[in-house]
């Protein structure tokens, strides 16, 4: 998976655009990426685009670890994450919102870009 940052300093949230294919290892090195910019800037609210990826990988098992691996890997306490994706990979992000929620992370899914900015910065 590729990706892109750029930090809204004004809004105080970083904007993250994916694209290509999904999955675990990739997923987890975006974090890390994510997690060293936003420390300098102490930005704490992320939206994250993924309607650019070719699809998403991750077995039941891996999704649900997955949560304590993003906590693990150096995000500021207290971030929000909003994730916009397309329609067909919903199931998918459905249930790693169920278990990042559970696990206490702020973590929202949506199918655009309006709602996902207006739950991340209120």
């Amino acid at each position: 998976m590729e990706w892109t940052i750029t930090l809204h300093q004004a809004e105080q949230y970083a904007e993250v655009v994916t694209s290509g294919p999904a999955d675990t290892s990739g997923t987890l090195e975006m974090v890390k990426a994510i997690a060293a910019t936003l420390k300098p800037a102490r930005i704490t609210n992320i939206l994250i685009d993924h309607t650019n990826i070719s699809s998403v990988s991750g077995g039941v098992g891996e999704v649900y670890f997955r949560p304590q691996k993003i906590k693990g890997s150096g995000i500021p306490r207290g971030t929000k994450i909003a994730e916009i994706i397309r329609p067909e990979h919903k199931e998918f992000f459905d249930f790693l919102e169920t278990v990042s929620t559970n696990r206490g992370l702020k973590f929202s899914i949506f199918l655009d870009r309006a709602s996902a900015l207006e739950w991340l910065l209120k």
